[in-house]
């Protein structure tokens, strides 16, 4: 199968299928965020099935955790095609996002008949879930990647800025201008990223030309979509897709930085409720599988149509495809970019920007929405520290937040 890669491991090397029950199985089983999914994928593929040696499958995440974009869902796609063709990333993509695709639908459909203290504090409780799983974000990101004064401020400003725009594309501007000032002051400050050069980039060479067609893609959705949008604005699956697809190019840091750039594109348009919004980011968390799958359950929920099977479907490819386009474009490249500084910089400076983008969403809709009396801050300082002093899974921090919930509401 021809697929514009040179590589002595690859293509050949495996089938479609045999990826897809790999990936189908890490799909049903990867749990705990993106950092830990790149744990599950080096046990199964460096040290157990042996695709990929410990050096080309460092250097490939290295590569993932650069672009915008889905870290664990752009290496699972990349080594899918590695080994099996653009079959085999089809397979691995499906297998590792579909279960939790359908897990998130199935709590889409059961959600508005969850009534009484139950149901209620259910829903009440996955909203204090957002609140601790957010607030580590802030608190992890910030320590990452504000660790010296310039990239502290450049967070400050971001937020100071966000605190008076409130126009759908205040999050670009907030990145991209974390990106300007990066490269201006964060250059000669010793902060640009810094990374390892590989030797074993053969291994996942991608043709120019895909790299080139890749990248011309990304852009002409990226800024074509928008002008589509204003031309038909009554189009509302152009809308869709064009909103899920802006967020999921601007997804820099991690990838709960999707909350506030679908908070945008959802809650403020008025497609879905802030309740609906904080309770189904609360069970993402609860689910295997990459986060930019809480996308599926914006649209199923979605008040205009598409909504449902439909809406799902162009969400969950809207939010994913612009991650996967850049993997494919920077590929050829990745070795000339990334040994520039200016490239560091630019980054620092943006991934300054997104904590001050999180930082701002913790607040508003996150805290605003689910903090409602002392009770519902105790609950959720004591999820904030389950995750960040205790290393609680994710999972148990769900369970008892939720559970929480439920004893609050049947106490009332």
């Amino acid at each position: 199968m021809e697929t514009g890669m040179t590589s002595p491991r690859s293509a050949a090397a495996g089938t479609a299928s045999e990826v897809l029950t790999v990936f189908l199985k890490l799909g049903l089983t990867c749990f705990g965020g993106p950092i830990a999914h790149i744990g599950y994928f080096r046990r199964e593929f460096v040290e157990q099935r042996r695709w990929l040696d410990e050096e080309a499958y460092t250097d490939l995440v290295g590569l993932c955790q650069f672009l915008p974009g889905p870290t664990s869902s752009q290496v699972g796609f990349s080594i899918g095609l590695l080994r099996a063709g653009w079959l085999g990333g089809l397979a691995a993509w499906c297998g590792f996002t579909l279960p939790s695709v359908l897990l998130l639908l199935g709590f889409a459909t059961i959600a508005p008949s969850l009534g009484g203290p139950v149901g209620g504090g259910l829903i009440h409780g996955l909203k204090l879930v957002a609140v601790t799983v957010v607030a580590q974000a802030v608190w992890d990101m910030a320590r990452r990647l504000c660790p010296d004064p310039c990239r502290t401020a450049i967070a400050l400003v971001a937020m100071a800025v966000l605190s008076v725009l409130t126009t759908v594309y205040a999050q670009l501007f907030v990145i991209g201008l974390g990106a300007v000032l990066g490269l201006a002051l964060c250059r000669t400050s010793g902060s640009a990223v810094e990374v390892r050069v590989q030797r074993h980039t053969d291994e996942r060479r991608i043709s120019r030309v895909v790299g080139a067609m890749a990248l011309a893609l990304f852009v002409v959705l990226l800024i074509g979509f928008p002008a589509t949008a204003t031309l038909f604005p009554t189009s509302q699956t152009i809308n869709v897709f064009e909103a899920f697809y802006r967020s999921g190019a601007l997804v820099f840091g991690g990838g709960h930085v999707v909350l506030p750039l679908l908070q945008q594109a959802t809650v403020v348009t008025g497609w879905v409720a802030p309740n609906d919004f904080l309770a189904g980011y609360g069970a993402a968390q609860a689910v295997p599988g990459p986060l930019f799958t809480f996308a599926a359950f914006l649209g199923w929920v979605m008040a205009p149509t598409p909504n449902h099977w439909t809406g799902a479907a162009i969400a969950t490819v809207g939010i994913f495809l612009p991650g996967l386009l850049l993997v494919l474009a920077a590929l050829p490249y990745w070795q000339a970019l990334r040994s520039r500084p200016s490239m560091g910089a630019i980054l620092s400076g943006a991934n300054a920007a997104v904590v001050g983008l999180l930082a701002t969403a913790l607040y508003s809709p996150v805290w605003t929405t689910a903090v409602l009396s002392q009770v519902d801050f105790a609950i959720a300082a004591i999820g904030f520290f389950m995750l960040t002093l205790w290393k609680t899974r994710p999972l148990a921090v769900v369970s008892f937040c939720a559970l929480a919930g439920i004893a609050e509401f049947a106490l009332r």
